[in-house]
């Protein structure tokens, strides 16, 4: 069935898995990997090592950097902010990134910022507008600035606060 990819978009990557959909204004770069039944929305830029599992949503105004991981079922919300490196220069750039890893079922709500390095554990989910400074232990609810746990999240995927 291959892919929606939508005409205002620039996708140079060729691995895009099927049923996947990508909206307008999204930039995917060459090296880029997509899963399978994604939904990318409008103003998405993904650089080149980037790997994405299947059923991941991508909500408006995400930017996703070399160095990035994340496993299948994720939820980005609008304007998330992810960082992959921890003592940024002007065209000074490090010899590798460092690696952040969002695990399956984790959830990030909108405008939050997450800093390079972190591990986001497996449902966990994160706060509208946390700062995570820290790895985010599975099954935990983070949010502040910075982000510090605030409850868990029940085997059944329902917050219990």
């Amino acid at each position: 069935m291959g892919c929606m990819i939508h005409p205002l978009a620039e996708v140079q990557s060729n691995h895009i898995s099927e049923n996947t959909k990508i909206w307008q204004y999204t930039v995917i770069l060459s090296e880029a990997r997509i899963g399978a039944d994604c939904n990318i929305c409008a103003h998405v830029f993904i650089e080149n090592d980037v790997i994405i599992g299947d059923r991941v949503t991508i909500k408006n105004g995400v930017q996703l950097w070399d160095g990035l991981r994340v496993e299948d079922d994720v939820f980005i919300g609008p304007n998330v902010t992810f960082t992959n490196d921890k003592f940024p220069r002007s065209k000074a750039w490090p010899e590798s990134f460092t690696v952040t890893t969002v695990c399956k079922r984790a959830s990030i709500g909108g405008g939050a910022v997450i800093l390079p390095g972190i591990i986001i554990g497996e449902n966990a989910m994160v706060g509208a507008g946390a700062v995570v400074t820290k790895d985010v232990p599975p099954y935990t609810i983070v949010a502040g600035n910075p982000a510090r746990p605030i409850g868990k999240v029940e085997a059944d995927n329902e917050p219990a606060c």
